[in-house]
């Protein structure tokens, strides 16, 4: 096996220019796509202290995106980020209870109905 193999890939870089501050900062996000690129942009915007969100796909034969955040107020764009994942695994969690709970009781009046 080549040294390259075994090594893990990295999942997200920081990229931040030079004497930026804490709250404007460029991620890179590896084998991701437009999936989660814009269901976190959304979750991250609903930040009041949230100044700008965007991403961006570098090229349609590479698997990755930029990601954009820019705060207000100093907020370090590290702990926004952090929060915009946390929240959309949160409603990420509650799409799938409330589907499994629907398709459980689907499946009891199905039961119900065949009886």
């Amino acid at each position: 096996m080549a040294a390259a193999d075994t090594e893990k890939k990295r999942v997200l870089e920081m990229v931040q220019a030079a004497g930026a501050d804490e709250g404007c900062v460029t991620f890179v996000l590896h084998e991701e796509d437009h999936t989660l690129g814009n269901s976190l942009r959304y979750m991250v915007m609903k930040n009041p202290d949230v100044e700008f969100c965007g991403y961006s796909i570098t090229h349609p034969s590479e698997s990755k995106i930029n990601f954009r955040i820019q705060t207000r107020g100093g907020l370090p764009a590290t702990e926004t980020l952090r929060k915009g994942l946390n929240d959309l695994t949160d409603a990420s969690k509650h799409v799938l209870h409330t589907f499994e709970a629907q398709v459980k009781e689907f499946k009891l009046k199905q039961e119900e109905a065949m009886e």
